[in-house]
């Protein structure tokens, strides 16, 4: 039995530095479950529960791959513990995905130079997974890994809307798996005879980190890398007005790897994204990358602001 505990502590008394209550819910055979964390000031509606989501599939009983994401919602009442109550998991439908190295604890993510492949932490949603309120309107982001159908990793994310009921549902949704642009061709007259070209190595963008501004753009931070470059970070982004289910912006470089890591499968332990309370529209990114000849990681910080979000 895959057995996880849900957990809430009384806010209020711990911001006072008063002994703090604890209320907790046993789920069984669920992956990892993230809590929604809000981003911006704005609260929920009064009475609203908690969310948590979690990818489909079972990776210990060896199911890699679902249509659907797993939400529950947790209702606290302080007054009367026997209140509370957890609800879920409902499934809520998505595109099929399959778990990136079909999970975590696997290794399939290349670096040049060596046999050594990475993990890939395939088989959950990543932190964060994002609430944001702006005015009426109520969202969650999240992103988790998935193979993708030129045998490289993608990262796909959702925005999820909560209606004035509290039900979760779809409201966009994509996978992020650009290839890199193939080089201009020469006009036919001029070229010599063709070489056989090798295929093009798939990328692999993973480990990905979510925020939603102010204005309600999408801003993710992921680790990048294939069999020809070492691992680093990136950024991508949309706009609240762009085509549904697209990340808009020209892919960002935040930092590119000098090395490649050979003592452990694992990387990293996560990333990680944060909206900048002063402004409420620059997005923090911190990820990790080797610098050349280390033996350790090194780590980058980023700021992005998107286009259409005024401070």
């Amino acid at each position: 039995m895959i057995e996880k505990h849900a957990c809430v502590v009384e806010r209020d008394a711990m911001l006072k530095g008063r002994p703090a209550r604890e209320q907790c819910f046993v789920i069984n055979d669920v992956n990892f479950l993230n809590n929604a964390d809000i981003d911006g000031t704005q609260l929920p509606p009064r009475g609203a529960p908690n969310v948590m989501m979690a990818a489909g599939g079972t990776q210990l009983k060896k199911v890699f791959e679902d249509d659907a994401i797993l939400t529950w919602k947790m209702f606290t009442n302080w007054e009367d513990a026997s209140k509370s109550r957890l609800e879920g998991p409902e499934r809520i439908a998505v595109a099929p995905y399959h778990y990136l190295c079909n999970g975590q604890l696997t290794n399939c993510v290349p670096q040049p130079g060596v046999e050594r492949r990475l993990d890939a932490q395939g088989d959950k949603i990543m932190s964060r997974l994002v609430y944001r309120r702006i005015g009426n309107q109520q969202s969650i982001v999240g992103v988790h890994s998935v193979n993708t159908s030129s045998n490289g990793g993608g990262v796909r994310w959702y925005e999820f809307r909560m209606d004035s009921s509290g039900a979760v549902k779809l409201f966009q949704q994509g996978t992020y798996a650009p290839q890199a642009p193939q080089a201009l061709q020469a006009p036919q007259a001029l070229q010599a005879p063709q070489a056989l070209q090798a295929p093009q190595a798939p990328a692999f963008r993973w480990m990905a980190s979510p925020a939603m501004d102010k204005a309600g753009n999408i801003g993710i931070g992921y680790s990048y890398g294939d069999a020809a470059t070492f691992v680093g970070q990136r950024f991508a982004a949309r706009r609240a007005g762009d085509p549904l289910g697209q990340l808009t912006t020209r892919e960002t470089v935040l930092v590119r790897g000098e090395a490649a890591q050979t003592s452990t499968l694992r990387w990293e332990d996560y990333t990680q994204t944060a909206i900048d309370p002063s402004d409420d529209c620059t997005i923090w990114y911190v990820g990790d990358y080797l610098k050349k000849d280390a033996g350790s990681y090194s780590t980058r910080i980023g700021a992005f602001r998107i286009p259409g979000c005024t401070p």
